[in-house]
């Protein structure tokens, strides 16, 4: 993939904001959203037709990121494609900030859907398709999903809606990072086989590494060309990836670094930007 050197530093630049603003809000979820960023970079970054000025075209592509606890990793991709000023990031959580703790489609530019009760959002994103399908649209639907939230019933119920309609314009990513707040989801309420799950509901499946481009590339383009039915891509991911702490550790869920700690996840989430960066400017 060409453009494999210039997501990695998208993706690098993605989490330094993520964890600068869940540190400057003092709360939120850092371990999802850094499992999900190298996904939500490739979407916003290469893949999706999108863009803040034409934030209303009817033929954009749209996303919902269904486990909307990692909204950081959103609010910071729409951060870097103009929708609002960086700055903003700095008032994630805050009174009279714009960025709540999670998504929401009446007042934050970009957002295509409102979602923080898990298993909603894959099946808005469901609806969603539906429409540009019935309307005749272009555009397609991608969603990222928690492979905790897949323990919920809902999202069974969007499976089976989807492949009755036949959405082959949705798309959808399970961030399967093993973890969830309350420990290995395998040990909570396994999901597994999750690939055999869709399968049997009338997906087409693949599984992935979640942190490759070249994997994640060759996969949506895979998904793309399957027009019967909807397609989900299950990515191994690591909770947490790019803070040596926070990497598969089940307590960064759902808590945000002290000044310590922040200051060793800011050097080394700089450090892996300015490897990144300079690996784009070798090419």
């Amino acid at each position: 993939m060409e453009n494999q050197h210039i997501l990695a530093e998208r993706a690098a630049k993605l989490r330094y904001l993520v964890v600068k603003a869940l540190h400057g809000a003092g709360s939120g979820h850092p371990g999802g959203s850094l499992s999900s960023a190298d996904l939500v970079s490739y979407l916003y970054f290469y893949k999706m037709n999108a863009s803040a000025d034409r934030a209303n075209d009817p033929d954009r592509d749209r996303f919902v990121m269904s486990k909307g606890h990692a909204c950081p990793a959103l609010y910071a991709a729409l951060a870097m494609k103009g929708y609002f000023p960086e700055e903003e990031l700095w008032q994630l959580r805050k009174f009279g900030g714009m960025l709540q703790g999670h998504p929401d489609m009446r007042e934050i530019p970009g957002v295509d859907m409102s979602t923080g009760s898990l298993g909603q959002g894959i099946s808005a994103a469901c609806g969603i398709a539906l429409a540009g399908k019935v309307d005749g649209r272009s555009y397609r639907t991608y969603s990222i999903l928690g492979d905790g939230e897949i323990q919920e019933g809902q999202v069974w119920e969007a499976a089976m809606f989807a492949a009755h309609y036949k959405l082959g314009n949705l798309t959808a990513f399970v961030d399967y990072n093993g973890l969830q707040i309350d420990g290995d989801v395998h040990e909570v309420m396994s999901p597994a086989p999750i690939d055999k799950k869709f399968e049997a509901f009338g997906w087409h499946v693949q599984m992935i590494d979640g942190h490759d481009f070249n994997e994640i590339d060759k996969a949506v383009t895979a998904a793309e060309a399957v027009t019967d039915k909807p397609s989900v891509i299950i990515c191994r991911t690591v909770k947490g990836k790019g803070v040596s702490f926070m990497e598969n550790n089940a307590t960064w869920h759902g808590k945000a670094p002290n000044a310590e700690q922040y200051a060793v996840a800011e050097a080394e989430l700089a450090a892996a930007h300015d490897k990144a960066l300079k690996e784009v400017e070798c090419k």
